[in-house]
C-alpha cells in the first residue's frame, strides 16, 4: 500500500469513528500539512467517496450518514499487528474474552488467504504476557462491573481499603478510565480537584448508581497517566545517595537507579564508579545497598552510611563466632 493510499484509509477510518473534524485536525492527526489533506480530500471525492464539508467556526469535513468503509487495503504489517495486539488475559478479565475472540476470528476471515496466514504466524510466534514475576494475580472480581460503568459514565459507590487509617473508608467514583500497568488494574475517577487513582483489587464493596455523569472535556487518560507515574515517581525517590559501585554492581542496577548511574556516574581511578542514586527511604536504600554487599560503598548520607557500618560489624561478629 502506497503512503497516499494509507493516509487516504486512515482519513475514512478517522471520520468514521470520530466524526466530523477540521481539515487542522485531521492534519494534525496524521502529520501532514493543511494542504495535504485539502489534495487527500479531492482525491476521495473523485472516488465517489460521499464526503463533504461545512463551512463556519463549527464546520468541518464528515462522510454522509450510515456510510461504512470495510476492511480492504489491510497491509500485512497491519494484520499481523492487530492480532498481535489482542492480550486475552486483561479481555477476560473485563468480561470481552468472548467478545475479543469472535471479533478475531471476524477479522480473520475478512482477510485475503496470504495475509490470513502470515496473521497466524504472528499469533503462533509471539505471546504477550502483561504481569509482572514474582507476584500472584489480583484478585479483581469487581472489575467488569467497573469497566461497564467507565464505558456507560455510571457513577459508583464503592468500599475502598487504604494503607493509612483509617483503612476502609466509603467513596462516590464518577469512572472516567482503566488503566492496566504491569499486571494490575487501575480506575482513574473523579469527582474533583482533579482525578485520583484507586487499585480495583482494593475495592472490597461496589454497587452501580442510577446517576450517570459526564467526564470532564479536556480529560485525557492516557496524559493523565503519564503525568501520574512522574509525580509517582517523583515523591518515591525523595532522597539522594552518594555512593561507588564497582563494576559488578553497577551492571545490576536496575530502573531509576540505573538511569542515575548513566547521568551522575563519573570513573575514579580504581576503576570504581562515582554516582549520585535516588532512594525511596533510608529503611530501604538500607536494604537495596545491603543487597551489594563489598561491592558497594555509600559516601552519603551520613545515617546511611552509619546504619550499614553497624550492620556490617553485627554480621561480622556473627559469623566470627558461628
Amino acid at each position: 500500500m502506497s503512503v497516499k493510499s494509507s493516509r487516504l484509509l486512515s482519513i475514512l477510518l478517522l471520520l468514521q469513528t470520530r466524526g466530523r473534524m477540521t481539515a487542522a485536525g485531521l492534519a494534525e492527526e496524521l502529520e501532514v500539512s493543511v494542504r495535504t489533506v485539502y489534495r487527500d480530500i479531492e482525491s476521495l471525492h473523485a472516488a465517489g467517496v460521499p464526503l463533504y464539508g461545512d463551512a463556519g467556526h463549527s464546520g468541518g469535513y464528515r462522510l454522509l450518514a450510515g456510510y461504512r468503509t470495510r476492511l480492504t487495503g489491510m497491509n500485512a504489517g497491519e494484520a499481523e499487528a492487530l492480532f498481535l495486539s489482542g492480550i486475552p488475559g486483561p479481555a477476560a478479565e473485563l468480561g470481552l474474552g468472548s467478545v475479543l475472540a469472535t471479533a478475531q476470528l471476524k477479522l480473520r476471515a475478512a482477510l485475503p488467504p496470504e495475509l490470513r496466514a502470515q496473521a497466524d504466524r504472528m499469533r503462533s510466534r509471539f505471546h504477550l504476557d502483561a504481569p509482572g514475576w514474582y507476584a500472584e494475580d489480583d484478585d479483581v472480581p469487581h472489575l467488569p462491573q467497573v469497566a461497564d460503568a467507565v464505558w456507560h459514565s455510571r457513577v459508583l459507590d464503592i468500599r475502598y481499603r487504604r494503607w493509612k487509617e483509617p483503612t476502609d473508608v466509603d467513596r462516590r467514583l464518577e469512572p472516567y478510565g482503566l488503566v492496566l500497568k504491569a499486571g494490575r488494574w487501575y480506575i482513574v475517577a473523579g469527582p474533583g480537584p482533579g482525578p485520583r487513582t484507586y487499585r480495583v483489587d482494593q475495592i472490597l464493596e461496589l454497587a452501580v448508581r442510577d446517576e450517570e455523569f459526564q467526564p470532564p472535556e479536556d480529560f485525557d487518560l492516557a496524559a493523565y497517566w503519564r503525568r501520574y507515574q512522574a509525580d509517582f515517581l517523583a515523591r518515591l525517590y525523595a532522597g539522594e545517595a552518594v555512593v561507588r559501585l564497582s563494576p559488578r554492581a553497577a551492571s545490576r542496577l536496575r530502573g531509576a537507579a540505573a538511569r542515575a548511574l548513566t547521568g551522575t556516574g563519573t570513573a575514579e581511578p580504581d576503576g570504581w564508579i562515582r554516582a549520585v542514586l535516588p532512594i525511596e527511604s533510608l529503611d530501604h536504600a538500607h536494604g537495596t545497598f545491603l543487597a551489594l554487599g563489598a561491592d558497594v560503598e555509600v559516601l552519603g548520607p551520613p545515617e546511611l552510611r552509619a546504619r550499614l557500618a553497624e550492620t556490617s560489624r553485627a554480621l561480622a561478629a556473627r559469623y566470627a563466632s558461628a
